[in-house]
């Protein structure tokens, strides 16, 4: 079920109603609702995929209770391994087989050797890579004795499958949201006001500002031979914010959604393109996935407290395994071998880790001239990288950016300049700036003066419906 389809329209209102009105006072039996609403929400896209998601949350359940009443380490490495087993076996045959025998194929080719492979065309679940990180997250601090196992199937199972967040993140961790699942929720008027802000901003952020971008984007992207350098940059810039507005956009979805029932979700976007440097975009970009493979792979490998060649070593790992994540085509990987390239000038210099806690702007409405070329130089550099992430392969996106850097072409204007698609994503850039510290201004959604309350939320609902037609896919579904 898309977020922004009807069906999700009325879905909300009624889970939210027999959630709160009808089950109130029954902890257990909202955890019920949560599980069967979650479900349906999942199912709604392909009911045949349900099975999979309970087989993993199933396995899961138990191997969490093995792995924490076993005594011999050697039969806690058993129970983990099963764990590892069943959850990336999953996910390598539903989002890597095709690619595995494609690139088999290619190879021998290379070669000069003919293959023929039987066809084998594997629908990916949606959302598979994101559940599964977060069961195997569950299974892993067990077995590092940092979380107790659940003892409820069903809680256990809402956690799994919380539909605002089952599709495309956050990824949650047990020892944050199981809690919460577990305990008793309580609705305050404040909190469902600011799930109801987060939730128009997202769709706002999707249905007005990426899928409006997505059109130009595409058209670009599509026919980019027939276009000069400006052009091309500008397709990449139009990218840039699609993938933003649509992934960003989503996440708020989720956060706002979850406010409704009682439950906090973890940021995941802070405003990534106004990041100085590299280092600095990714603490602020798909938060929950770089703290993830932080979590259970960088450190695990020594982090940067090693040697300088073993923390290079593990920084172009967790890249190009991050890129892998994302997809199974060269294309990804080589997104994340790029960013590891960005990163590395930072990590050897000892400066990955001088934008950690400060914000932008702070206390000033402008950034400095200083941050305004770092944000400048990271913003392009990010746009280039964006272009083999939606390029269909490497050589389309070498071809691509190849033609950006031919600097004849950038005596001329580029094409495909839509004012429209500007002032939305300039609106989304303003809002961004506005609550680069975490919070909305209360002049900005809520001023005093009560028709201009009114007229901003007829405004905003008016953009909505203007675009809400289209139920675009979310772009992280594929993921």
């Amino acid at each position: 079920m898309l977020f922004n389809s009807p069906e999700f329209l009325l879905f909300l209102p009624i889970v939210f109603g027999l959630y709160w009105f009808v089950m109130r006072q029954n902890l257990k039996a909202q955890n019920v609702l949560l599980l069967f609403a979650s479900y349906v929400f999942y199912g709604w896209w392909d009911w045949r995929f349900l099975g999979l998601i309970a087989f993993s949350t199933v396995v899961d359940f138990f191997v969490g209770i093995r792995v924490a009443e076993a005594i011999d380490k050697r039969i806690k490495k058993r129970w983990m391994a099963v764990s590892l087993l069943v959850n990336l076996g999953l996910l390598a045959y539903f989002k890597y087989a095709n690619f595995f025998i494609e690139s088999w194929v290619d190879a021998w080719g290379a070669m000069g050797v003919t293959m023929h492979a039987s066809s084998l065309q594997v629908i990916l679940p949606v959302g598979i890579s994101f559940y599964t990180f977060q069961t195997l997250s569950y299974s892993i601090d067990i077995y590092r004795g940092t979380l107790k196992p659940t003892r409820s199937l069903i809680n256990f199972a809402a956690f799994v499958s919380f539909f605002p967040q089952l599709v495309a993140g956050p990824i949650e961790r047990a020892s944050r949201l199981l809690p919460q699942i577990e305990n008793k929720r309580e609705f305050t008027y404040e909190e469902g006001v600011a799930g109801l802000r987060l939730i128009l901003w997202g769709m706002f952020k999707k249905v007005v500002v990426a899928d409006t971008c997505a059109i130009y984007a595409n058209d670009i992207f599509a026919n980019y031979t027939e276009y000069a350098g400006p052009t091309l940059m500008l397709g990449a810039v139009y990218f840039a914010f699609q993938i933003y507005g649509d992934f960003s956009g989503y996440s708020d979805i989720a956060i706002g959604t979850a406010k409704l029932f009682g439950i906090q979700l973890m940021t995941n976007f802070k405003t990534p393109y106004f990041s100085r440097d590299i280092a600095e975009f990714w603490r602020r970009w798909h938060i929950s996935l770089s703290t993830w493979f932080r979590d259970y792979l960088y450190i695990p490998l020594g982090g940067s407290r090693v040697g300088k060649w073993k923390a290079v070593r593990n920084v172009f790992i967790i890249f190009l395994v991050s890129g892998f994540w994302h997809g199974a085509n060269w294309t990804f990987i080589v997104w994340g071998g790029i960013h590891a390239g960005l990163f590395l000038p930072l990590l050897l210099r000892g400066t990955n880790r001088r934008y950690t806690s400060e914000t932008i702007g702070e206390g000033r409405w402008l950034p400095t001239g200083r941050e305004l070329l770092g944000i400048a130089w990271t913003f392009t550099m990010v746009c280039v990288a964006w272009v083999f992430f939606r390029a269909e392969s490497v050589e389309e996106a070498v071809a691509y950016v190849s033609k950006i850097g031919i600097l004849r072409d950038w005596l001329y204007l580029p094409q495909k300049v839509s004012y429209t698609a500007l002032a939305y994503l300039g609106a989304m850039v303003l809002g961004d700036w506005l609550m680069r510290n975490g919070r909305m201004p209360t002049w900005w959604y809520a001023p005093k003066c009560l028709p201009i309350r009114w007229g901003f939320a007829a405004l905003s609902g008016w953009f909505l419906l203007k675009n809400f037609a289209s139920q675009a896919d979310f772009i992280y579904f594929q993921f």
